[in-house]
């Protein structure tokens, strides 16, 4: 018996729902990382993109464990010299945690053309609300 192969063609692709209240940040990046490549499917091919569509929701209560709302960073620059920008953790999930996610996100994905499109599939919210009711997501309780 050969090992099976999926083919670009033949990948189906669902829609999932992630409540994201009261979880912990990286232990919802990992299980939203891991449907985005498709490594919760039997069928997952490494060189093939086969993973599935992502929302999250109540983003804002997230949670950082220990001490890393006070001592982690994110760092980006301007582009001009000397513009290196930093910003706390405990602002940055005040501010915009959905950024927060889709760092957390990017970080565990290929940097490479499948990894950036599998990012593309990712949809996060704040509050319960989202406006993908039509494609009938799947509710995840982890």
């Amino acid at each position: 018996m050969s090992t099976y192969m999926a083919k670009a063609g033949e990948v189906e692709r669902k829609w999932y729902v992630v409540d994201a209240a009261g979880k912990p940040l990286g232990r919802l990046a990992v299980q939203v990382a891991d449907i985005l490549r498709g490594k919760n499917k039997p069928t997952f091919t490494p060189h093939i993109d086969c993973g599935d569509f992502v929302i999250v929701t109540n983003i804002e209560k997230a949670v950082l464990t220990g001490k890393k709302a006070e001592q982690k960073f994110y760092y980006h620059h301007t582009g001009y010299i000397g513009h290196m920008k930093s910003v706390r953790y405990d602002e940055l999930m005040a501010n915009k945690p959905e950024l927060a996610l889709k760092l957390a996100v990017k970080g565990m994905i290929p940097d490479n053309t499948i990894g950036r499109k599998a990012l593309t599939r990712l949809h996060v919210y704040q509050g319960s609300e989202h406006k993908h009711q039509a494609q009938q997501p799947i509710v995840l309780e982890k």
